[in-house]
């Protein structure tokens, strides 16, 4: 049995999110898109749960990926609310 690399697995798991990225960018269906987000769900679960990577190299992978497919996140920003007794 081979033993994939963490390089690999890593790799597997951004083929992953990218196939999640574009079926929800394309209107796929619900049954489509929801296999592909348990797909990605199950393999960074057993990733962690394994010790292979830590939460935080989860977080930039999927970050890289959807910035990749949606352009760079914008943050959150507050609204302004106006004063309403300043009137």
């Amino acid at each position: 049995m081979h033993n994939k690399s963490k390089v690999e697995m890593l790799e597997t798991l951004r083929s992953l999110v990218r196939e999640a990225l574009r079926l929800r960018s394309e209107g796929s269906t619900y049954a489509r898109l929801a296999r592909a987000s348990g797909l990605v769900d199950g393999y960074m679960r057993v990733l962690l749960e394994a010790g292979l990577v830590e939460a935080r190299e989860l977080l930039q992978i999927v970050a890289a990926e959807r910035a990749a497919v949606d352009g760079p996140a914008l943050g959150a920003s507050r609204a302004s609310v106006p004063d309403l007794n300043a009137a």
